[in-house]
């Protein structure tokens, strides 16, 4: 069986790029995030004419900065959607996680090293759960998270008694997120790019990332290989929600406090950033660099609308737009293959 699972079907074991077909598939990936790259080229210098405070350091910091969320939740939720899964759960799940973070270093006093640890892995919990109800109890990955999104909200309500928890007395915990190690960058944006390379190694590098492509290339055939799929899901939703929590660390730094309220409509946004890069919904492909340009679009297209006094209504149309741009061109590639 060792031998059987170590040299299955190639195409569904080996991530892009490491047999013979996966290359012409590995060079359609780059040139498609260099397609991505390049729309956000685009993006960037129009707004760059039409405001002469688009291209400053201080906003190219706050784009950087609104990205880090964001970039925390696509980078994590790429995982899922590669097997072929989603997840609706990361937002309302990032605001309970960042109600955690106030509850365990807040109300219990917990040293903020600790508290933070304790937070993120309140997050894989979350991804465990999800990934229970999705490998054991063979629930669409669409119900599983669904429930769990209503579920986290509810109990980031209830655990904060509807009311924001502040870190006032805690200035350190601030600092994870708006202190600058390296002058004129936020820390958030340091821990973003740390993140997201070892996501990107993890990826393309590992067994995990391996099982990650196969499990979204085709199901059966991975699981007829030897292959215990059920566990590798549950690792996979794990995985996810260590982000999870990572963003509720990120965005209640940011605010100075956890609000249980935040959260709705996060999911989107990171999802949409998720296939503005490249992943296909139907699994079995996507990047971790392609995620990242997809967040950076996403952000520079919020940053530069509200330069231009957009109205919030507008700006949700031309997001939605963008999506299903993205779809669509997903749905191209895969008639085409």
């Amino acid at each position: 069986m060792n031998t059987t699972e170590i040299s299955g079907p190639a195409p569904a074991l080996a991530p892009p790029g490491e047999t013979g077909g996966g290359r012409a598939a590995a060079i359609k990936d780059r040139l498609q995030q260099l397609l991505a790259f390049a729309s956000l080229i685009v993006i960037g210098a129009y707004f760059s004419f039409a405001s002469p405070i688009f291209f400053t350091w201080d906003n190219i910091t706050s784009i950087l900065f609104s990205t880090v969320v964001i970039g925390c939740l696509a980078v994590g939720t790429t995982f899922v959607i590669i097997t072929g899964g989603i997840d609706l759960s990361i937002g309302t799940g990032m605001a309970l996680c960042a109600v955690m973070s106030g509850v365990f270093i807040v109300n219990l006093g917990v040293p903020m090293v600790l508290g933070v640890v304790l937070a993120i892995l309140f997050g894989g919990l979350v991804g465990f759960v999800n990934g229970f109800n999705v490998a054991v109890l063979r629930l669409p990955p669409f119900i599983a998270t669904l429930a769990m999104m209503l579920v986290a909200e509810g109990l980031a309500l209830v655990i904060s008694d509807s009311t924001p928890i502040y870190f006032t007395e805690t200035p350190g915990y601030v600092k994870i997120s708006t202190g600058e190690l390296v002058p004129g960058l936020p820390n958030a944006v340091l821990i973003l790019l740390v993140v997201c390379v070892l996501a990107a190694l993890l990826l393309g590098r590992s067994v995990l990332g391996r099982y990650t492509y196969a499990i979204g290339s085709n199901e059966q055939a991975t699981e007829l290989s030897g292959i215990r799929v059920g566990r590798w899901k549950i690792a996979v939703y794990t995985l996810a929600g260590l982000f999870i929590g990572l963003a509720g660390v990120m965005i209640s730094a940011r605010l100075g406090s956890a609000q249980p309220a935040t959260g709705m409509g996060y999911e989107l946004q990171a999802i949409a950033a998720v296939v503005i890069g490249g992943t296909s919904l139907s699994g079995g492909k996507g990047t971790i660099l392609g995620t990242v340009i997809g967040a950076l679009i996403i952000s520079v297209l919020n940053n530069g609308l509200q330069l231009l006094s957009i109205a919030q209504e507008w700006q949700s149309v031309i997001l939605g737009v963008v999506i299903l741009v993205a779809v669509y061109a997903d749905m191209a590639r895969k008639k085409e293959a």
